[in-house]
């Protein structure tokens, strides 16, 4: 059974018609009709509350409609997967262009046109609609936010409920002219990258982010083996009078220590705590003698 048969059977039981779950869900009317009709494929689980408010006014067990979704999703997935990408909208193109901060704009421009929807089209669209669908799926959890987005846009809260909806819905293949104008263009002021490390920097417009700015940066790190737990810091870990209080990042520090060989017992793993608690240990920063990086201890 998928999604949609399993919403119109309990429709059905119940007595209620779409207008009812529209209400419930705070979506329009027309949204769940073309949900029921399948003109809209079912939105992912993860970036929406719909299933949630589905299944609690259709009394359906926590987490039955976002399954069958997500299997339904899946099935779908597979049968598009040998289809080759399209190209971005011309517009959507033009309103990421516009965006990119001047002094880069010829240079991006040009491989762009250069390599449509290649892999530095690809990388730019989806780090911008990546923060976007951030801040739209913040935005779904605050009514004042949703409703004052509504506004701008002349919608009602309902309408601006589905357009969220179907925005975090959506990925870099197949965003619509309307989620970039909606969201892409108000959210993001501009973005710019350099074209050597492919850091990317994005300026975010007021109210949508308590910060203005966000950076993605690629950076060539080591990757040190995973050395197995030492026996001592398992039974650390099991004894609640030794390791009880210890807080996530605690444990990750003593998880990182590394001993060349030798085997610490679990009281060595207790003082190591309480050393690592011990104010007197880590003087302030700025204090003569005192340490440069406290990271270690935090």
């Amino acid at each position: 059974m998928d999604v949609t048969l399993c919403i119109r059977q309990r429709l059905s039981e119940l007595g209620l018609d779409q207008k009812d779950l529209a209400a419930a869900a705070q979506v329009t009317e027309s949204y769940i009709s073309q949900l029921l009709a399948r003109k809209k494929a079912p939105p992912a689980p993860g970036r929406t509350d719909i299933y949630e408010k589905f299944g609690k006014f259709l009394g359906l067990p926590p987490g039955e409609l976002a399954s069958l979704a997500e299997a339904q999703r899946k099935h779908e997935f597979q049968k598009r997967l040998a289809d080759p990408p399209g190209p971005l909208f011309r517009e959507c193109r033009e309103l990421i262009l516009r965006k990119c901060e001047p002094a880069s704009r010829a240079e991006v421009q040009r491989i762009f046109e250069k390599e449509p929807f290649g892999e530095l089209e690809r990388l730019v669209a989806r780090k911008l609609l990546d923060v976007a669908q951030e801040l739209a799926r913040e935005g779904l959890e605050s009514e004042h936010l949703l409703r004052s987005m509504a506004l701008l846009s002349d919608r009602s809260y309902e309408q601006m409920r589905v357009a969220t909806l179907q925005f975090l819905d959506t990925d870099v293949f197949h965003i619509s002219l309307e989620g970039c104008v909606s969201f892409l263009d108000p959210m993001i002021g501009s973005w710019d990258i350099d074209l050597k490390t492919f850091s990317l920097k994005m300026v975010i417009n007021p109210p949508f982010a308590p910060t203005s700015a966000k950076r993605f940066e690629f950076v060539e790190v080591d990757v040190q083996p995973v050395a197995p737990n030492q026996p001592g810091f398992d039974e650390f870990l099991r004894d609640a009078s030794l390791s009880g209080d210890a807080t996530r990042g605690e444990i990750e520090f003593l998880r990182s220590l590394r001993f060349n060989g030798r085997r610490p017992s679990a009281l060595y793993y207790y003082r190591e705590l309480q050393s690592l608690r011990d104010p007197l240990h880590f003087p302030p920063v700025n204090q003569p003698g005192g340490p440069t990086n406290q990271s270690a201890a935090t």
